[in-house]
Order: C-alpha cells, then sequence, then structure tokens
C-alpha cells in the first residue's frame, strides 16, 4: 500500500506541472499579472509575472481526489479489478467519501476565494470570514478537531471546536504570509508535506497520506514555474489551499507508531514541531506590526525572508535557509510520535532552541526598532 501512496506524488506532479504550464500560457495571454497593492498594503516591485499558478496546485489534488471518490461506488461491487492492497481499503475508502467530499468543497471554496483575491483585493476580515467557514465544517460537520480532551472539562464540544477552528486559520494564514518570495511557500510546504507523509505512512493512515503524496506532488509540479526567478506566483488561489489542506491533514492524522493503539500525549505536538517555521514567521511578523501600531492584516516587507534579506541574503539564499530550517525541525517532527516522554522533551527543546537562535540572531544584527 505504502509503494500505492507513493505512487500519487509522480502523478499529482505531471497534473500539476501540466496545469501550470496550460495556466501560464493562458495568464500572458490575458493578462492576468500580480495586482497592486490594496490601500495600505506594501508589496515588492512589481514584476509582469502572473499570479494564477494556484490553480495547478488545485487541480494536481483536486482531480485526483475527485476521480477516487466518484470511482469508489463503481468498484464497491469489482474490487477484483484493483491491486489486492488496495481493494483491502476500498471500504474505508467508501466510509471517508462524504469526508473527502467536503474536504474537496472546502477547498474548492477557498481557492475560488483566492482567486477573486489575486484578482481584485479583497477586504482582510471578509476573507477572514469565508475561511473561517471551511474550518468550521470540517471540525463540527466532520469530527476533525483538535484537543477533544478539552470536551470534558466544558460540558460540550464547542471548546474543542474552537480551538480547531483557530488552527485551521492560524496555519492557512501561515501559508498565505510566507508566501512573498519565488519558491518560498512552495519549498516550505512541499517539506512540510514530505515529513507529515512520513507520519501518515508509519501510522497506516491511508487516506491522510494519500491527500499529502497528492500534495506534495502538485507543490512540486508547480515548483517547476516558480523556482527563482519564478515565471508565475500561486496567489492566493494556491496558499489558501495549501494551508487548508496541511491544517486539516494534521489535524486527522493520528501519528501512531510501530502498531500503537493510542498515540502518545506528546504526538500532539507533531504538526507544531513539523510547521514551527512558517508559525514563527505568522507569529513574528503580525507582533511586529502590532507592536507598530498597524494591522496585522495589511501586508508589508517585514516577514522571516524579508529580514533575512535586509541582513545580507540574497532572496534565494533566504528561500534556501527557510526551507532548510523547516527541514531541519521537521525531521524531528517526523520521529516525534515513535520516542519516549524524555526523548520528547529533547525534540521539543530542539525546536524551541532553533527559533530562539532565529530570534536571537534577528534582533542582535537588526538595529533597534526596526524589523
Amino acid at each position: 500500500m505504502i509503494l500505492l501512496v507513493l505512487a500519487l506524488v509522480p502523478i499529482a506532479f505531471v497534473l500539476a506541472c501540466t496545469a501550470t504550464w496550460a495556466v501560464l500560457c493562458v495568464s500572458r495571454r490575458v493578462g492576468a499579472m500580480d495586482t497592486a497593492p490594496m490601500p495600505g498594503q506594501v508589496k515588492a516591485e512589481r514584476r509582469a509575472v502572473p499570479n494564477t499558478g494556484g490553480i495547478g496546485i488545485f487541480v494536481g489534488v483536486a482531480l485526483p481526489l475527485a476521480g477516487a471518490l466518484s470511482a469508489v461506488p463503481l468498484l464497491a461491487g469489482r474490487p477484483e479489478v484493483l491491486p489486492e492492497a488496495a481493494a483491502a481499503h476500498l471500504p474505508g475508502l467508501g466510509e471517508r467519501a462524504p469526508m473527502g467530499l467536503a474536504l474537496l468543497g472546502c477547498a474548492t471554496l477557498l481557492h475560488v476565494l483566492g482567486l477573486i483575491d489575486d484578482r481584485r483585493p479583497l477586504g482582510p476580515f471578509l476573507k477572514l470570514g469565508v475561511m473561517a467557514m471551511p474550518a468550521l465544517v470540517m471540525a463540527w460537520g466532520f469530527d476533525t478537531r483538535l484537543l477533544t480532551l478539552l470536551d470534558a472539562y466544558v460540558g460540550g464540544a464547542w471548546a474543542s471546536i474552537a480551538v480547531s477552528v483557530l488552527w485551521f486559520l492560524a496555519v492557512t494564514n501561515a501559508f498565505n504570509f510566507i508566501d512573498n518570495m519565488d519558491g518560498l511557500a512552495g519549498g516550505v510546504a512541499g517539506v512540510a508535506s514530505a515529513c507529515l507523509l512520513a507520519t501518515a505512512l508509519i501510522a497506516g493512515q491511508w487516506f491522510v497520506a494519500s491527500v499529502l503524496a497528492l500534495t506534495l506532488g502538485s507543490v512540486l509540479g508547480f515548483l517547476v514555474f516558480n523556482r527563482p526567478p519564478a515565471k508565475l506566483f500561486m496567489g492566493d488561489g494556491g496558499s489558501l489551499v495549501l494551508g487548508f489542506l496541511l491544517a486539516f491533514l494534521t489535524v486527522r492524522a493520528t501519528y501512531l507508531y510501530d502498531g500503537q493503539q493510542t498515540p502518545p500525549m506528546h504526538a500532539v505536538f507533531t504538526p507544531i514541531v513539523i510547521l514551527a517555521i512558517p508559525l514563527y514567521d505568522l507569529v513574528s511578523v503580525v507582533s511586529i506590526r502590532l507592536s507598530q501600531g498597524r494591522s496585522p492584516f495589511v501586508g508589508d516587507l517585514q516577514h522571516f525572508s524579508h529580514r533575512l534579506v535586509r541582513r545580507g541574503l540574497s532572496k534565494p539564499a533566504a528561500v534556501g535557509v527557510i526551507c532548510g530550517l523547516s527541514l531541519v525541525v521537521g525531521i524531528g517532527g517526523v520521529f516525534l510520535p515513535s520516542l519516549d516522554s524524555w526523548q520528547a522533551v529533547l525534540v521539543g527543546v530542539q525546536t524551541v532552541l532553533v527559533l530562539v537562535v532565529i530570534a536571537t540572531f534577528e534582533w542582535a544584527s537588526s538595529p533597534r526598532g526596526q524589523g
């Protein structure tokens, strides 16, 4: 089954790469280029580059997922046409079909929201309200919840639903925020998808692993055209979808290891460790904006990547450093569920130290009052 799941990576890669190439050609023809900043927003100097690459990412994930969900009823009576390993999991896929359809619908909503925003920037609170809808659907309607143990203390599911919606919004916005340099959001999403895919394969969570494989392949296909210097950007039509998918998949993952029936308590920190770098960017840039009396939702050039460039790195080097840091903490996250408690503490300390070293370097190398 592992090989079947991994086979989805090249399938998604080919679909995303082909779709991205087609979108690039059409976008150049119709002039669908990156838009001017909205009032108060600060953006890098505009380039004649289309911002429609998210369509390729969406196609790479959505098309195979929709095809698989559509085929489930047709194959239910004919499992013999499938490889034996896949046929054994056909009933489980059938049980997850409603959730898969909801996931596809929510991703489509965010994709459309992003495409609209890429053409005519929307207000941040309107976007945030729409982004909360898929989060609520998955958390409430399909029991995709974090920290369900909280519910016993408050007499209902509202606490875990609230925490889960906040997690969805945080991760979705983290990838929306980090999409600010050529290859950055795609590179970080690729690292996170690969690390989470490893944890899902170890746990034998084939639905989660399959969607992660599609996400990884789609990101790699997009990066063919987005590596510096980028021929096109993913735009919000891609970053919102990637953030939402990774938020959903981190919650659905069980983080089991080697036949465990229940994950250790510290496994709940696995997604935080794997996504530590984009979350650091989100928290740090919001803190900087608030400290300056500015809205945290109005874009500027104070992200982690921009701060590294101001300290002497080239843009490709800054992207490489951030992707490398994501891999450093991500590897620890992959092994976290398999560790004893004292070993897990070491991984946690390592992750915190990485963030502290980054923050210390930034503080020590920055003129006071600047990010």
